[in-house]
């Protein structure tokens, strides 16, 4: 029984950072995402549905009012959060996606998250706990070696490796 639990511990322990941090940008990103399409009319892009249409995109029309009565977000009016807080949804989760940006991209819906835990839907610790989690990974982590990150990581590291590695002519 030991060596199976031991068995089980090694094979899960080969799950590559790289898939995890994959399906944790796809999930993130999503929650995001479209919760910012329900803050916009003219414009939606589901990937996941399929769905797609583009026709002179803007705020909804009770978006301000949501913000303003059940939100109810202090110091900075909802006639500005409504449309800072519909671009954050859509620029961030994007940027997250394609691994651009990635770990600022997290830590700013992170601090999205924890102002919807603490000042709008307190009671939703359990959920609002879950999303942190993945955010924070992606923070701590990065978003794996399927990303843009890391594509533009190995490219700007390439001169540099080619430097150490090509003899110097001042010798």
């Amino acid at each position: 029984m030991k060596t199976r639990i031991c068995q089980a511990i090694t094979l899960l322990e080969r799950i590559p950072d790289s898939l995890i941090a994959l399906l944790g940008r796809f999930s993130i990103a999503a929650v995001f995402w479209l919760s910012g399409q329900t803050k916009v009319q003219g414009f939606t892009l589901n990937i996941v549905s399929g769905q797609f249409s583009i026709d002179n995109p803007r705020l909804s029309d009770s978006v301000v009012d949501l913000f303003r009565d059940e939100y109810r977000l202090p110091i900075v009016p909802p006639e500005i959060l409504a449309p800072m807080a519909a671009f954050a949804e859509h620029l961030f989760p994007a940027l997250i996606l394609i691994g651009l940006a990635t770990r600022f991209s997290a830590l700013a819906l992170l601090g999205m998250t924890a102002t919807i835990q603490i000042f709008v839907y307190p009671d939703a610790y359990p959920l609002h706990g879950v999303w942190a989690t993945v955010l924070l990974y992606l923070a701590a982590r990065g978003p794996g070696s399927i990303s843009l990150d890391a594509l533009i990581a190995r490219r700007c590291s390439e001169p540099t490796r080619r430097a150490r590695l090509e003899p110097s002519s001042t010798r």
